[in-house]
């Protein structure tokens, strides 16, 4: 029953994301543990229209809004999200190469390209339902953050008075912090996976057909969806709570408020919290990031295959999609360039929340309006309060990217 929604919702917890979420256990302690409460179920939602869209219509986001709306648009929304992609892949990687030396020493460009060249054979090469399964069980290794947190000394009673207790600032610092998760959690490569990969489900299922053309399936499918996005959003933002909750408990409460990167911050944590801390948390950057890179990068392709009115498919033969699985590798390529130029990896996390932020709000508004047109979805428009749910969800990342741009020069 578990798939795109569990995958997607472990791949939002990749290594640029750890890297934000320790950042912010480092900064304020626990003093953020309720912001991953308060967007589950924004996320959810979003995440489940997502899904909608791609189940309903056969189509991903991208090949809608080619089919419904004025080109223009989707060239914008699908530029922007390969510029955010590739950069979030690059600093992924070298994330990931920097851990691994860490943990067995070596050249972090060395590995860097090794893990790129992996993740791009497996998605190229692997039959498709082999390969659903593989990401599906690499998002185990997140109970990675599970065990830091439980190997080392927690005071939960303070963790759930500020998990369940929201304690806001309006000091800069603070409000940029929110915005940092709030992009790094809500984020719109999600948005194109997870309806695409509905789509391809769909398509390669001999017995399953668009809820379209078979109404009579809609019932157990949405069923289907919804457990598969509620519990995969879940599951993302539980780790995400624990990360914070490893690094408020460690590095905060030792007086380290300044981490950078994911591998800083595993660094910092072996005089703290010991060798086995250390090792699980940087172990757990590299196996997340096995299965970020490849949606990240599959991702991209689909936006753009879509958009362009390619064949694409992970599930189709690299001959019969050679565009598609070409655009995976230029990306995952790009993103290995970024490593060997001197890219500052801190300012290419900020960039790519920049660039997810501008494309987020107005993306996630034509989603709403696709989602409840009837020319597009049939009788399946969105019920009321998934309606209610997404326009909260659009309407609190405008304030977000609001907030960010406000506070660019502080």
């Amino acid at each position: 029953m578990l798939g795109p929604g569990l995958i997607t919702g472990a791949s939002d917890d990749d290594p640029s994301g750890i890297a934000t979420y320790s950042q912010v256990g480092a900064a304020f302690g626990f003093a953020m543990c309720w912001v991953m409460l308060f967007t589950y179920p924004l996320m959810a939602a979003i995440q489940e229209i997502s899904a909608r869209i791609g189940r309903v219509t056969g189509l991903g986001v991208a090949g809608n809004i080619r089919a419904h709306y004025p080109r223009w648009l989707g060239s914008v929304i699908v530029s922007l999200l390969l510029i955010a992609n590739i950069l979030n892949l690059g600093a992924d990687l070298g994330a990931m190469g920097d851990a691994l030396v860490l943990l067995i020493g070596g050249s972090s460009h060395v590995y860097v390209v090794g893990f790129a060249i992996g993740c791009v054979l497996l998605e190229i090469w692997s039959r498709y339902h082999n390969y659903v399964s593989i990401l599906k069980w690499t998002s185990v290794t997140l109970f990675a953050y599970v065990a830091t947190a439980l190997a080392v000394q927690v005071p939960w009673r303070d963790v759930a008075w500020n998990t369940f207790v929201p304690n806001f600032s309006l000091q800069t610092d603070y409000v940029v912090a929110i915005v940092a998760v709030l992009g790094t959690t809500i984020t719109p490569y999600c948005f194109f996976w997870q309806s695409s990969q509905e789509a391809e489900d769909e398509r390669v299922d001999p017995e399953a057909h668009t809820l379209i053309d078979a109404p009579d399936e809609a019932r157990s499918q949405i069923k289907r969806m919804r457990i598969d996005t509620y519990v995969g959003m879940g599951y993302s933002n539980l780790i995400s709570w624990f990360i914070i909750v490893t690094t408020a408990a460690t590095l905060h409460a030792h007086g380290i408020t300044n981490i950078t990167t994911s591998a800083q911050a595993a660094e910092a944590l072996r005089p703290i919290a010991g060798p086995f801390t250390f090792f699980v948390f940087a172990a757990g950057i590299i196996g997340i990031g096995l299965l970020a890179i490849p949606v990240l990068a599959g991702s991209s392709a689909y936006a753009l295959g879509e958009a362009l009115g390619w064949t694409t498919g992970l599930a189709r033969e690299p001959l019969d999609a050679k565009a598609f699985y070409g655009a995976i590798a230029a990306a995952t390529l790009i993103g290995i360039g970024f490593n060997f130029v001197g890219i500052d990896p801190i300012k290419a996390l900020f960039w790519c929340a920049v660039i997810n932020g501008v494309v987020a709000v107005p993306l996630m508004t034509v989603m709403m309006i696709m989602a409840m047109q009837p020319r597009v979805m049939r009788s399946f428009v969105l019920p009321r309060p998934l309606q209610a749910m997404g326009w909260l969800c659009t309407g609190v990342m405008a304030v977000a990217v609001a907030v960010m741009f406000a506070t660019w020069g502080s």
